[in-house]
């Protein structure tokens, strides 16, 4: 594993550690405030106002905690597909006009070079087609595909996790609203069926901040899951294109590819042949 790919590796992580440090905090906060509220009634609010984060407070559960740790991921994964999914990243024309001018030079240590300090696509793509011990021109192509497939298949799985959250969020906000009506209606039968409007309101709406919140984490996640997918689909098509003309470039001969350290001992041919 080479050193951009652990440094990826790393800002993966620290993705998820802030995401998990914010869940955290954030649950922290929201018990300690619902345990200074219970220690003094709170201050009476005007007719017809109704604040958001008191209802946020006052419906705070367990699918409050999985709808915020739903939105976390979410966002996670949008800021980690803004930097992933770009042209930059998939298939870059500095990348491409390097590898042509390499390959048209016949400098294929120099093109070695280049495509192992880099971690975008074409490079990847490049980098097992050089190193693939087989000759022929169908080997070589065959290869070629093979990384290709695996790198648009790696890149599609960046976004997948946005379409998951987008299609949980309404299902557990259904099943926080659940849950609260349930509450509301077993306290009217606990009461005798002598509760008042007002108070079954007022569990009526806990139970749809549910709802709401369900709502808000699916509508930006599937925003994002289409508005990423169709980039990474035109992305992946155009590198797979450019990919597969500079494949077409490189030698038949796996030892020219690979370098005179891919066989100890043995005679090299001419670092100038061509295809």
């Amino acid at each position: 594993m080479n050193q951009l790919d652990r440094l990826q590796r790393n800002s993966r992580f620290r993705f998820f550690a802030v995401g998990a440090a914010t869940i955290a905090l954030a649950a922290s906060l929201a018990l300690a405030q619902n345990n200074g509220n219970g220690a003094a009634e709170p201050a009476p609010e005007p007719a017809g106002m109704v604040r958001i984060t008191n209802l946020f407070l006052e419906s705070f559960d367990v699918f409050t905690i999985l709808l915020i740790i739903a939105s976390l991921v979410g966002w996670t994964v949008f800021f980690l597909c803004l930097y992933e999914i770009r042209r930059g990243r998939i298939v870059s024309s500095l990348i491409e006009e390097a590898a042509r001018e390499c390959a048209a030079k016949g400098s294929w240590q120099e093109l070695r070079t280049l495509v192992d300090e880099d971690n975008t696509f074409l490079s990847n793509v490049l980098r097992k087609c050089m190193s693939h011990p087989g000759d022929g021109r169908d080997s070589l192509r065959n290869a070629g595909e093979l990384a290709a497939s695996e790198e648009c298949a790696r890149i599609f799985r960046l976004v997948e996790p946005m379409n998951v959250v987008g299609n949980l969020g309404p299902l557990l906000g259904l099943a926080g609203t659940v849950w609260g009506m349930v509450i509301a209606f077993a306290a009217l039968g606990q009461t005798g069926g002598e509760a008042t409007p007002a108070n079954l309101s007022v569990g009526i709406s806990k139970a749809l901040f549910h709802t709401l919140l369900g709502l808000l984490v699916a509508l930006p996640a599937l925003a994002g899951f289409g508005f990423f997918r169709a980039r990474a689909d035109r992305l992946c098509n155009r590198a797979m294109i450019v990919a597969s003309e500079l494949v077409d470039l490189l030698p038949d001969i796996a030892a020219v590819r690979r370098g005179p350290k891919s066989r100890p001992g043995a005679a090299q041919p001419s670092a100038s042949a061509r295809p």
